[in-house]
């Protein structure tokens, strides 16, 4: 059993960036279906673009955080 603060706090601030990605994702995600009335195509950016980057963004933040809550035990 590993008690580093150190590994504490980086395993910390991974699992705080894998959940701020992932609602940086779904946001992405809501405003390139268009389920939230934000306009993108007026800031020069295609539907599409905002679509894939949400899908990214959501995708790896979902990842980060379910590695890091597999380690509980180190």
């Amino acid at each position: 059993m590993n008690n580093n603060p150190s590994n504490k706090t980086r395993r910390m601030a991974l699992l705080i960036s894998g959940v701020l990605d992932a609602l940086l994702g779904s946001f992405f995600l809501l405003v390139g279906f268009h389920l939230l009335p934000i306009d993108i195509t007026q800031y020069g950016f295609k539907d599409w673009h905002v679509i894939i980057l949400g899908g990214i963004f959501f995708v790896m933040g979902i990842g980060v955080v379910a590695y890091n809550l597999s380690r509980l035990e180190e």
